[in-house]
């Protein structure tokens, strides 16, 4: 009988941990071809329904390490359901430390995720569906070594 509970608490552990109270969404883009084209501006829409509490809102970013820059501009637009834009601006996405060349963001062999922050203890003025698009803004076309790019919005306390 020990034996049994010992084991069941052994395979729910894990589960205990993996679960994530403050996010609210979190969603990633992948791109196939392994490069962010210009033209792809990917679209993330979510739900608000607590507008008295903040939020944070965070760019993912997963890159190789022939990823060719140390740094990522992107171009992020906020907007409510009736398309009005709430929040824009340019952001510099360090990958890559200036001094060292190494990698930043927590990685695996030549893979790298990168959590950033956008905008920390943001409030929405009302409840309702949100939509943020991000727009890569480098000097190139074709963007080469992005995997994937998304967003993650969550309860700032």
């Amino acid at each position: 009988m020990r034996l049994r509970r010992f084991i069941l608490v052994f395979l729910l552990f894990p589960f205990l941990f993996a679960c994530d109270s403050k996010r609210l969404y979190e969603k990633n883009v992948d791109f196939e071809q392994k490069y962010w084209a210009v033209n792809n501006i990917p679209e993330f829409v979510f739900d608000v329904a607590d507008p008295t509490i903040s939020y944070n809102i965070y760019f993912n970013v997963r890159n190789t390490l022939s990823f060719p820059y140390q740094n990522l501009y992107v171009t992020y637009y906020l907007e409510d359901s009736t398309g009005n834009l709430l929040s824009s601006a340019l952001q510099n996405l360090v990958l890559f430390d200036k001094k060292t060349g190494a990698p930043l963001g927590k990685g695996l062999g030549d893979i790298f995720d990168h959590q950033i922050p956008v905008l920390s203890n943001y409030k929405f003025e009302q409840g309702g569906q949100y939509q943020l698009r991000v727009e890569q803004f480098m000097r190139t076309d074709t963007l080469s070594d992005v995997l994937s790019v998304g967003v993650r919005v969550e309860k700032a306390h």
